[in-house]
């Protein structure tokens, strides 16, 4: 990794803190001993790393095999020396630290960025402590989910938030490796890139998309040049000699669907009698694979001791004789993805999302029904990014970052507060100072003469806080009619730092932000993602 030793400052907001963070992503950070049947390491102990790199069982002719491959699609996406190098470790015997996402337009949200710079962290400190790694960024374009992958939120000059879409598309059910762009992107990168202004991201993304390419490929394209200086190597997840590779795991989902099918029906009742919800429904008819039909995939279900897939019955002989001949037409599904991740790959580690974490509890029943083992999984580093201009309205109007968790609405009149007169504010400040003084009096003579109402005392004070605060919420709210000001900041801080009531990291492509800040960014974010804070963190840039 390249050293660009740059303090960069940040402060830590638990999840517990952040609006959405489901109970068991909570738990597996700050109560580990509730969840840790699911899992099968700490989050927090890394000094498990080379146990598991000891672990590994990974057949050499795999290795090469799968390395020749990661060669041949790099060397197409334009790979940097440090990231054949990369490949040439891991043929040679390297660990691999892995993430993955879907191919979204323009390398998808921020948070697509901090996977990757994730995976190269785990793998930097594994080979702190001895173990040879590289990173892996799974390119998941399998997935069928166009809606969710053909569009990005980027800034405009005024610092708004503009939604570009493509209108490019491929059958319905597709995998995403079979969405061609056509002539239809070039429009949509012009826009981009009059947004992004004049600088080497929007010749980047001038270069990776256009027509010809894939939503895969040139998302591929794109994160080679981002990330090849870290040596990140990117894996094609459709690549039909990858299938054939994986074909044993294809075979014993289907041999062992029953099994593997209770299994997931026990881990789901387990989840739901500790307080949690499971991430994939499962039902008695469930399998873990697709098989792609007339260039659709179609879910395999079970049915009647056989399987089912669409109208068509099937044999389980049958089924197992056409992964035999044609292993590229199957693929897995979220639950058995990892599985196949981590038989291609000798995976040391997973880094994901709150969703994936929560995957993992269920997913882990898969692994040890296929492969004997589990693999540990770390949240990915989280971070909102908070510009000169953004600092500066925080320390003129006293807020933070989590005051923007209660909404737009909330926040502009939290705002407009802090803008009302100080003879007016400071009326407000001591009244609520001279009310709960009073109250305070009040309930210990009461307590003296009758305790019974002490807690008439205490609902009656309530009261009274409560209409004096509404009044001043209502004062705050005719400061900021009288203010367009106060309402335009409160906006621009809602829409750049909190959009569309999520994170920013989930809602703004990540290019849009190493164009305002240049690609020294990722190299400062790359340091936040080593600091000692396993929350969201707020770098200030």
């Amino acid at each position: 990794m390249p050293a660009h030793p740059t303090y960069v400052p940040t402060d830590c907001i638990s999840f517990t803190a952040i609006p959405h963070t489901s109970q068991l992503f909570r738990d597996f950070l700050y109560d580990f001993e509730r969840v840790q049947r699911f899992y099968s390491y700490h989050p927090r102990q890394r000094d498990w790393l080379p146990r598991v790199a000891g672990s590994l069982h990974y057949d050499q002719r795999r290795r090469d095999a799968v390395a020749a491959i990661l060669e041949r699609q790099n060397r197409t996406f334009g790979a940097s020396e440090r990231t054949l190098a990369s490949v040439q470790r891991l043929r040679t015997g390297a660990a691999a630290a892995v993430t993955g996402q879907q191919v979204a337009l323009f390398g998808g949200p921020l948070f697509s960025l901090l996977k990757a710079l994730t995976a190269v962290c785990i793998a930097d400190r594994a080979r702190a402590q001895g173990v040879d790694c590289v990173p892996v960024f799974w390119l998941a374009t399998e997935d069928h989910d166009l809606a969710e992958v053909n569009h990005a939120t980027l800034f405009t000059a005024e610092g708004k938030l503009e939604k570009l879409i493509t209108e490019s598309h491929g059958t319905p059910n597709a995998p995403i490796s079979d969405v061609g762009l056509g002539p239809e992107i070039e429009t949509v990168v012009a826009r981009a890139a009059e947004l992004l202004g004049d600088n080497d991201i929007a010749v980047l993304l001038k270069t990776a998309y256009r027509s010809g390419e894939t939503l895969g490929s040139a998302f591929a394209r794109l994160f080679a040049a981002l990330f090849g200086e870290f040596g990140v190597i990117l894996l094609d997840a459709s690549d039909s000699a990858l299938h054939a590779i994986a074909q044993p795991v294809y075979r014993a989902a289907v041999v062992g669907a029953e099994e593997i099918d209770n299994a997931l029906l026990a881990r789901g009742k387990e989840l739901r009698a500790a307080g949690y919800h499971e991430q994939v429904k499962v039902t008695p008819a469930t399998t873990l694979l697709f098989e792609k039909r007339s260039g659709a995939r179609e879910v395999i279900h079970r049915r009647n001791g056989g399987f089912a897939i669409g109208h068509d019955r099937v044999s389980q002989e049958e089924l197992l004789a056409q992964i035999a001949a044609e292993p590229q037409r199957f693929s897995a599904n979220v639950l058995l993805r990892p599985v196949v991740q981590d038989y291609l790959l000798p995976t040391i580690a997973y880094t994901g999302g709150p969703a994936e974490v929560a995957y993992f509890a269920q997913t882990a029943v898969v692994y040890e029904e296929v492969l004997g083992r589990s693999t540990p999984v770390l949240p990915r580093f989280s971070a909102t990014l908070l510009d000169a201009r953004a600092q500066r309205l925080f320390g003129k109007y006293h807020v933070s970052l989590t005051d923007l968790f209660h909404g737009p609405e909330v926040f502009r009149e939290l705002l407009a507060l802090s803008g009302i007169p100080g003879e007016l504010g400071g009326d407000f400040k001591e009244a609520e100072e001279a009310v709960m003084a009073s109250l305070g009096k009040i309930g210990a003579s009461l307590e003296k003469l009758d305790p019974t109402l002490v807690e008439a005392a205490g609902r009656a004070g309530s009261k009274m806080l409560y209409q004096l605060r509404r009044l001043q919420a209502r004062a705050g709210k005719a400061q900021l009619r009288r203010n367009q000001e106060v309402s335009h900041h409160a906006d621009w801080l809602s829409s750049v730092l909190f959009p569309n009531k999520n994170l920013q990291e989930r809602e703004i492509a990540g290019v849009s932000l190493l164009a305002r800040h240049g690609r020294e960014l990722l190299h400062r974010l790359y340091q936040a993602a080593q600091s000692d804070c396993p929350d969201h963190q707020v770098v200030h840039l």
